[in-house]
């Protein structure tokens, strides 16, 4: 069985740590929950045996409307890693529209999708 068990809570601060130790200071500013006045989806799972961690959050660029769905593992020893799950990217323009909501569940359900299967592997 595997020990990897979903973290429900606040985003690990050492996604938030991690990232700006090799990215630089401020490059984060998306894994931070204080910046945000909504809540935004994400999963996150940990291993209590090793330590690692998963994290599938949202990123976005300069233009707000410009968003996408991260997956990053932070290895038991230190360092992140940025897991591909392919194209998560999506359009934000109008939150109250119907279409504009699947996209980006579509998406988040991608990334999700590419977090467990790096975690527990191909399930049949």
């Amino acid at each position: 069985m595997s020990a990897w068990r979903p973290y429900d809570s606040q985003l690990m601060p050492a996604f938030y740590e991690r990232f700006e130790k090799r990215w630089g200071k401020g490059t984060a500013p998306f894994l931070d929950p204080e910046t945000h006045e909504q809540p935004m989806p994400r999963a996150q799972w940990i291993n209590p045996d090793t330590g690692a961690a998963v994290a599938v959050v949202p990123i976005w660029t300069e233009d707000p409307q410009h968003r996408s769905f991260g997956v990053f593992y932070l290895p038991p020893a230190g360092d992140i890693w940025v897991l591909r799950p392919g194209y998560t990217n999506y359009l934000e323009t109008d939150t109250r529209n119907t279409e504009q909501a699947t996209l980006r569940n579509d998406a988040f359900r991608k990334a999700v999708a590419h977090a467990k299967e790096f975690i527990y592997g191909t399930q049949p």
